[in-house]
């Protein structure tokens, strides 16, 4: 079952997003800042337990960004990832918001749904902010993907 996040449910998160992070596959991500984006976060549950989460980050007027995309480990492979993702498409689409893109390691299941890749330096200067406090700025290894909505 998909639906959208809780309170309760963000140190689950959390602890998704960081295990991805300790294996190089995704960035920390601060526990305030996951309290700060609760609304933007969707999960995917399975017998009363979270196996997979997703954000949807409003960049600006026409841009959002897909952030914090796990499945934990033994339930990937399942359509799980591309569930959350198509939530947060549907709810972008829902907000009149034209573009959304995100930051990853696995473009290849970005492409899969219908993202295309681009250079990072096309994405408006204010997404930049974020990216300031990350360890490896200014040499992102992340690739940027984007779909037209």
């Amino acid at each position: 079952m998909i639906r959208r996040a809780n309170i309760s449910d963000i140190k689950e998160i959390y602890k998704l997003i960081e295990a991805f992070a300790n294996k190089g596959e995704m960035l920390h991500r601060p526990l305030t800042d996951m309290y700060d984006n609760l609304r933007d976060f969707y999960v995917y549950e399975e017998d009363s337990a979270i196996i997979g989460s997703c954000a949807l980050h409003i960049i600006w007027e026409d841009m959002a960004e897909i952030r914090s995309l796990t499945v934990k480990e033994g339930s990937s492979g399942k359509g799980i990832g591309s569930v959350l993702v198509n939530a947060c498409l549907d709810e972008a689409k829902a907000l009149g918001i034209k573009r959304v893109f995100a930051l990853t390691y696995k473009p290849v299941f970005f492409e899969k749904l219908g993202f295309i890749s681009i250079d990072k330096m096309t994405l408006p200067h204010k997404i930049w902010g974020e990216c300031i406090k990350c360890f490896k700025f200014p040499n992102c290894d992340e690739t940027a993907v984007m779909i037209e909505l």
